[in-house]
């Protein structure tokens, strides 16, 4: 249910609560949204710094792994290690010493085919991993030969350098890496400000700095992530944190993703207290607002209240009703002309009521837009006459009173199904009926609009006669023309005294089919001419509607006052 403001005060009062609300709210939401695109670019920058920083650690530390290797591999004992036959046991001996000198967390000897001799780990079991480190180091350009990058022992990440042993051509090859865990995770938000999380190929967390609540909730968003730099705003236990993204290639087909995580609500908490005292500034202005629209709608809305009862009487009909004093300003002038007004609605509906009661409401709208000039214009227009049959007869039988009844009665249900048919009654002549369809309103499709009035008349007069009966009343017989014709419809009369009327030969020719009614021979109440019925549309009767009548011809007959003979046609 909607809930309006009914009084011009309530209104008033609401449109000035609306503009304060409105500005204060506009203004809090443009701060508020200035706050949150600025933490954004501010968490979005020190992500992106973060990622760098996690780029540049792993690099310095794979380059010195890698340097450590190479410097190995150079060594004269180590190198006896791969002359001849490869002492596989002594080898493996010996990686251990090199996993203490060079602070590595595994490390492992390889052949030149990529083929795993030796490790200091069991969890360092072969695959592609190797052969695409290899494949990286042969393809480095530098004397050096080395290459980096990542891979999984174990259900543990690990950073991997590789460096050649040489004698002088490469022999065998040397993997040092370090684990990738929650130290190293530790370490890095300490320097950078940012939680970490590293997640394997499935999403499982492998090292995080997040509590375990946060790390379910960020794991299943990860998917819709993709590769982001900046950062995607993203749920997580009860707050919003912007996660940036980084995929870690491990190897056999595998990844790692590194999710960067900075709170958005922690970013905006000092913005959002100072959001909460403009809110609380936005109230004070709203209450002194409310106060003062109060004050200046009822010093306004007096004089319109005055206004509200006077317009209520006169839409009960009392024009009489005056304003007692005007005041010197816009709602004074609104008094006067007010006053003006009643006095023109009151001459006004004198006219309107004697113009409903003598003519039809068409004529009398026609009649106070245009004028009541003498004059008409040509147009096609059906005209329909119906006419009582044995009135005279009937009047011998009822006293005046008694006919007059009977008449008033009869003429009230024709005109209702004329009506019914958007016809316009043009006169009452006596027990008969002159009805146009087309005129003074055209209508495209006024030769069946006044077929279907005449069936609807014929209809109307079997209940009537149905009523009669009950009350001894001897029934009633009605003869109805149609006929469609240019006419010539317009203000017909004096300058004193005029009727909107149409005339032409077209009107005779309604009038004397309508007296060919009484022709025994044709046994029908209803005769239409053949110009009528080639004007009908003949469309399909619309779903629901009675059918359209079926017409009978009756052949050409002279009609008095014309030369030429008419075709007519029996409807029903």
């Amino acid at each position: 249910m909607k809930l309006r403001p009914r009084s011009f005060r309530a209104k008033l009062l609401l449109l000035f609560v609306l503009v304060v609300v409105a500005a204060q709210f506009a203004t809090w939401l443009i701060v508020s949204r200035a706050h949150r695109r600025q933490a954004r670019d501010l968490i979005g920058e020190e992500l992106l710094r973060a990622a760098m920083a996690f780029d540049r650690v792993v690099a310095e530390r794979n380059e010195l792994l890698a340097a450590a290797a190479a410097i190995a591999a150079r060594g004269y004992e180590f190198k006896q290690l791969f002359a001849g036959d490869i002492d596989v046991p002594t080898l493996r001996s010996a990686l251990p010493s090199l996993q203490i000198w060079t602070k590595a967390s595994v490390v492992a000897a390889l052949t030149v085919e990529a083929k795993l001799l030796a490790s200091t780990s069991p969890a360092m079991v072969e695959g592609r991993v190797y052969d695409q480190l290899v494949a990286r180091a042969e393809a480095d350009p530098s004397p050096n030969q080395t290459a980096h990058g990542y891979g999984y022992f174990d259900g543990q990440l690990y950073s991997l350098a590789i460096a050649p042993v040489r004698a002088p051509e490469p022999v065998a090859w040397l993997v040092i890496g370090f684990r990738i865990d929650a130290d190293f995770a530790r370490t890095r938000k300490a320097e950078t400000g940012i939680e970490l999380t590293f997640f394997d190929h499935q999403h499982h967390p492998l090292a995080t700095t997040l509590p375990p609540a946060t790390v379910a909730a960020l794991a299943p968003a990860l998917p819709s992530l993709g590769e982001s730099k900046l950062g995607v705003a993203v749920p997580l236990a009860g707050e919003t944190a912007l996660v940036a993204t980084r995929r870690l290639p491990a190897g056999d087909g595998r990844f790692a993703t590194l999710a960067l995580q900075y709170s958005l609500d922690e970013k905006l908490r000092p913005a959002r207290e100072a959001e909460n005292l403009l809110l609380l500034t936005a109230t004070g202005s709203l209450a002194l607002a409310v106060f003062l629209s109060l004050s200046f709608a009822g010093h306004l809305t007096r004089p319109i209240e005055a206004l509200v009862g006077h317009t209520r009487r006169i839409a009960a009909g009392d024009y009489r009703v005056r304003n007692t004093s005007y005041r010197e300003d816009e709602l004074g002038r609104l008094s006067e002309a007010f006053d003006q007004m009643s006095r023109g609605l009151a001459e006004r509906d004198k006219v309107r009521d004697l113009l409903d009661k003598n003519v039809s409401p068409e004529v009398a709208t026609q009649l106070l837009r245009d004028g009541a000039a003498l004059g008409g214009q040509e147009r096609a227009v059906t005209i329909l006459f119906a006419d009582l049959r044995g009135f005279t007869t009937l009047s011998e039988n009822l006293t005046p009173p008694e006919l007059l009844a009977l008449l008033n009665r009869y003429l009230d249900r024709m005109s209702t199904a004329i009506e019914s048919q958007g016809g316009v009654i043009d006169k009452f002549i006596g027990d008969a009926i002159m009805a146009l369809f087309g005129a003074p309103v055209a209508q495209d499709d006024a030769p069946d609009r006044a077929l279907a009035a005449a069936v609807a008349m014929e209809r109307a007069l079997v209940t009537l006669n149905t009523e009669l009966a009950a009350e001894g009343i001897a029934p009633l017989a009605i003869g109805i023309g149609v006929n469609t014709a240019r006419v010539v419809a317009g203000n017909i009369g004096s300058t004193r005294r005029l009727n909107y009327s149409v005339i032409g030969d077209g009107v005779n020719v309604a009038s004397r089919l309508q007296s060919l009614t009484r022709t025994p021979e044709f046994h029908t109440n209803i005769i239409t001419s053949a110009a009528t019925l080639a004007a009908c549309r003949q469309l399909p009767s619309p779903a629901g509607s009675p059918p359209a009548p079926t017409t009978r011809p009756l052949g050409t007959v002279p009609v008095k006052g014309r030369a030429e003979p008419v075709e007519i046609f029996a409807v029903g």
